[in-house]
């Protein structure tokens, strides 16, 4: 196991061109050892394009990926063999039972623990007897959750990993990542699922049509970025006053009532409230997918 600090993954300028098609544009990041970091778009945005290089699946146009301080293209068999990995369509082996694709894998990686593997087995309520082509989209998930994780790897890369699983079963999930990382090892997530990236991951980049937008810690980025403020006055207030301000938008007055939305700090939406008379302030707190909206409508947060 990866021990002390350092980086796991580093991407340098990564780029990726299909022919005239812009994939990845000018990539740097870097994850951390230890952390859960979640790697966050829409389907289309560069998130498996990304993914793919760090394995030499497919190869950069320009630029440089290292996992576990390895080439991603000259030591592309090392990493391979020191990362699992779980791939968003996934494709097992039909014909196979769960048991046996689980075994097939073990001895191909030079053995397992197989009282962890029923462990995980067990904690994923997954029989392993049935053939795989008899299973259902979530049943095939979770056979592939539990080859991801079976090998304690140093690093696990996992790419929308709770498609097709109910509720219960994403719960198991989020816990089996709190001890990995409790463990000190690291999970990079792929995901289009903002309340799951923002209910297990410490960091977050966020990609917008091939280019990263920002990496931030969750809770630095939601309080960087959207407020919503309700005020309510003695009396009535001209919206013009609000509606001008610096990182002010969707400004409606009704009544004596103001709603608002601050992107960054609230601190000129206050300050200009404070020339009235307040009777009442509500904040909502920021979530995530706030953040993540804010940053697909153009309306990205200031660093502060």
């Amino acid at each position: 196991m990866t021990t002390g600090f350092g980086d796991v993954i580093h991407l340098e300028s990564l780029t990726k061109f299909y022919g005239e098609t812009r994939a990845l544009h000018d990539i740097d990041l870097t994850v951390r050892v230890g952390e859960v970091f979640g790697y966050l778009g829409p389907n289309g945005a560069g998130k498996t394009t990304t993914i793919r290089t760090l394995f030499d699946f497919i190869r950069p146009t320009s630029g440089k990926a290292t996992v576990l301080g390895l080439d991603s293209q000259a030591d592309a068999r090392e990493i391979r063999r020191r990362v699992d990995y779980l791939p968003g369509d996934i494709a097992l082996y039909d014909r196979m039972t769960g048991r046996e694709l689980l075994k097939f894998l073990a001895n191909l990686r030079g053995g397992v623990d197989w009282n962890y593997v029923e462990q995980l087995a067990e904690r994923f309520q997954s029989d392993l007897n049935p053939r795989i082509r008899t299973l259902s989209r979530g049943n095939k998930q979770k056979i592939g959750l539990i080859q991801a994780f079976m090998k304690r790897p140093e690093l696990i890369i996992m790419d929308e990993p709770t498609a097709g699983l109910d509720p219960l079963m994403q719960q198991e999930f989020y816990a089996l990542v709190e001890e990995v990382k409790a463990e000190g090892r690291t999970i990079f997530i792929s995901s289009h699922i903002v309340p799951e990236v923002e209910r297990i991951c410490d960091r977050v980049g966020i990609i917008r049509e091939g280019e990263l937008a920002t990496v931030e810690d969750v809770h630095v980025l939601k309080d960087r970025a959207l407020h919503q403020l309700e005020f309510r006055f003695a009396q009535s207030v001209p919206p013009e006053v609000f509606a001008n301000l610096p990182g002010v938008r969707d400004v409606v007055v009704e009544g004596t009532t103001l709603n608002g939305t601050v992107v960054g700090s609230p601190d000129a939406m206050v300050k200009a409230a404070a020339n009235y008379e307040v009777v009442g302030l509500t904040s909502r707190e920021t979530s995530l997918e706030d953040v993540f909206l804010a940053f697909y409508d153009g309306d990205s947060p200031n660093a502060a």
